[in-house]
């Protein structure tokens, strides 16, 4: 085996514990500490939506304003993810995630006591650094778990994130029903539930054995943070831009030129905070991929089955429903599917690895798809549907921590699970910005045709279709601690 190169940082044993055994089994109430902290982050992201019209009312504020409410929370997602993830590798996990969690707890508190809308634009920012605490809830479940029970309990982890969904769109459509509705008691709301996961994760996580130390790569976080500003952009804002404007096109190509300068950075620094190598290993790649394509069939299943189900039966289609019974009748199975489907996929990793299970909720979630596309004249097939993409979207986000356990090195396993979660928000973007085109936008009195919904659910329906192709062409088909398909060992040393 080739040394290390003198520049590169190897994994440390933190002052007084040993990097191997030394200590007693992991808590019980760890996997329910961290399964917790992964709900404040699905929470985060969808608990605005449905509220939006009411605080657009509550604060006199034009739509176009009260955008920035979502796109503030996934840009910062997207900034604060793969950073946090590095200095989660670098300094321990525990601390990071404290830090992470206190962000979103103080945006939640903000957010709650805001009256004017850059104040909750600001809240809404911090909010968003919670995403980075499911990628740190993976990294430490790898140190903390033997490895027969890692894919269960990644598994039940990763399902509590569509579970989150379900809930933030319950508890605000709950929380705002009535004839004076407050925004105000949905960030409560999200308070309370970002102060009781920092609450569990402090009592439970224990400090990291693996620590790699170094110095923070700030060029390259710079450059990460204005190239993923520069391509989220103008997907969230394009659709009021317009997708020919200046501001719009002139964001995507100065996105490519950040992108070029971004990877010669990373490429020459010692300790870079993504590492090149690591990014285009074959099975991280197509991880990420996939992580896109299943961001995008579970946005535009949330979007789509919204926006259908509250056109009014006199279009000819839809079901007139109201923003809570949407919420409950038909969002909400699709989000108890996943929670229940989780530990299967967990199971299933295990036993036949995660290029099998990922194979397995596609095409469930495609059959789902195809249902949507075919019969969504009715209540029983929209909400079947529904429960087929959830365990979909279940069995992917239970592989994919599985295929980054076998390709990374155990001191990248935060920055790459950050990773593919900002290419999740890629793909969520992505459908959020197509969507936006097809669906929205239209009033009881001129509904659009029937036939974009039908278009919509197609184009979900292939992206889950491409992730059957990705996952048997790219992927290996090992089991998570058996025969891990690590990088090679040239590409590890420079990690």
């Amino acid at each position: 085996m080739t040394p290390p190169p003198a520049s590169a940082h190897v994994p440390l044993p933190l002052p007084g514990r040993p990097l191997d055994g030394g200590r007693g089994g992991p808590a019980p109430a760890l996997v329910p500490a961290l399964g917790l902290g992964a709900m404040v982050v699905s929470m985060m992201q969808t608990l605005v939506v449905p509220v939006l019209g009411t605080i657009q009312r509550g604060l006199h504020a034009p739509a176009a304003d009260v955008g920035w409410l979502t796109t503030a929370t996934l840009l910062s997602a997207a900034v604060c993810t793969p950073l946090l993830g590095r200095a989660g590798d670098q300094y321990g996990r525990r601390p990071v995630l404290l830090v992470a969690l206190a962000l979103a707890l103080a945006g939640s508190v903000l957010a709650a006591l805001a009256d004017t809308l850059p104040l909750l634009i600001a809240g809404r920012a911090l909010q968003g650094a919670a995403t980075a605490v499911f990628p740190l809830a993976q990294a430490v479940l790898r140190e903390e778990l033997p490895p027969e029970r890692l894919p269960g309990a990644m598994g039940s982890v990763s399902g509590t994130l569509a579970f989150g969904t379900g809930l933030a769109l319950v508890g605000a459509g709950l929380l705002t029903q009535g004839p004076a509705p407050d925004y105000h008691r949905v960030f409560w709301m999200a308070a309370a539930m970002s102060a009781l996961s920092l609450v569990a994760v402090a009592a439970v996580v224990p400090r990291s054995r693996l620590v790699t130390g170094g110095r923070v790569d700030w060029r390259g976080a710079v450059g990460l943070a204005v190239t993923l500003v520069l391509l989220l952009l103008p997907l969230s804002r394009g659709s009021e831009w317009g997708w020919a404007s200046g501001r719009t096109l002139g964001c995507l190509a100065a996105c490519a030129v950040a992108a070029a300068v971004w990877v010669r950075v990373e490429r020459a620094a010692p300790d870079p905070l993504v590492d090149m190598a690591m990014l285009v290993h074959r099975p991280v790649l197509f991880a990420n991929v996939v992580g896109l394509l299943l961001g995008f069939a579970m946005f535009s299943q949330f979007i789509l089955v919204s926006a259908l189900v509250q056109t009014p039966s006199t279009a000819g289609y839809g079901f007139g429903a109201s923003v809570l019974r949407a919420s409950v009748a038909y969002l909400l199975p699709s989000s108890l599917a996943s929670l229940a489907a989780a530990r299967l996929g967990g199971v299933l990793v295990r036993r036949t690895g995660p290029q099998h299970t990922l194979v397995a909720g596609a095409v469930a979630g495609t059959a789902g798809f195809a249902l949507l596309t075919t019969a969504h004249g009715d209540s029983a097939p929209v909400v079947g549907s529904g429960v087929l993409v959830g365990i979909a979207i279940a069995f992917g986000f239970a592989a994919l921590p599985a295929v980054l356990l076998q390709a990374v090195a155990a001191e990248r396993t935060g920055v790459a699970n950050g990773v593919n979660s900002v290419a999740r928000s890629v793909g969520s973007s992505v459908a959020g910005a197509l969507l936006a085109t097809l669906v929205t936008g239209a009033s009881p009195d001129h509904p659009v045709a029937e036939g974009r919904f039908t278009l919509g659910f197609a184009l979900a329906g292939g992206a889950l279709a491409l992730v059957a192709v990705c996952a048997r062409c790219g992927m290996t088909a090992g089991r998570p601690g058996s025969a891990p398909d690590r990088m090679p060992e040239a590409a590890r040393t420079t990690a």
